[in-house]
């Protein structure tokens, strides 16, 4: 699981830390940011991008569609638009199943 949720919810995270949850670099996030309606990041005084809990929340299903699941960006956007809220729901159901994975996976480990 490539995503990994941070321990301290932050109000916005920048650009950087967004790519680096994400293992991408940080234009990918820009171009996603361009092509996806769903992703509304903040700017600061500077300009620079600020990206909420919710944000973060879009990337995470856009990743999912486009990076694990091998969907075109075409293909994601329609499965967003058409069907946005069974997207999500099917999304949450497979990150509680990587955390359970996971969290089974460390009980093996201890044992």
């Amino acid at each position: 699981m490539p995503y990994k949720e941070q321990k301290i919810e932050k109000l916005f995270y920048t650009i950087g830390e967004v790519a680096d949850m994400f293992k991408v670099n940080t234009s990918l996030i820009r171009y996603w940011e361009r092509e996806f309606d769903i992703i509304k990041p903040q700017r600061n005084k500077k300009g620079n991008r600020l990206f909420t809990k919710k944000d973060v929340d879009n990337f995470y299903i856009i990743y999912n569609l486009v990076k694990e699941r091998k969907m075109t960006l075409d293909g994601a956007k329609k499965k967003l638009h058409d069907n946005k809220e069974d997207t999500i729901n099917n999304i949450e159901v497979v990150r509680s199943l990587e955390q359970i994975k996971q969290m089974l996976l460390d009980v093996r480990d201890l044992l």
